[in-house]
């Protein structure tokens, strides 16, 4: 592993956890009353589109990175529907 891949997985990390405060608020008050469900769904598309592109290039870190985040935000929206029935 070389440098370049070691940034892209320092930078990948980072957006991959940015998620995790409001997976865990969610989790915790079971409410979304004021997060998108359109904005969720978006972004999990295009991390989506990330995870093929790094197959494609066969680019492990981002493969790793945004396959992570992919199943994150697949959470997250799962808490949306979910908890939006509450």
């Amino acid at each position: 592993m070389n440098y370049i891949d070691i940034i892209g997985l320092f930078a990948g990390t980072c957006v991959t956890i940015s998620v995790l405060p409001q997976i865990y608020k969610v989790w915790k008050t079971k409410k979304v009353k004021d997060i998108s469900l359109k904005t969720f769904g978006i972004l999990t598309f295009g991390i989506l589109v990330w995870v093929i592109y790094g197959i494609l290039k066969q680019d492990l870190p981002i493969i790793i990175t945004n396959s992570v985040s992919l199943c994150l935000n697949l959470l997250m929206v799962y808490f949306i529907i979910y908890y939006e029935k509450e």
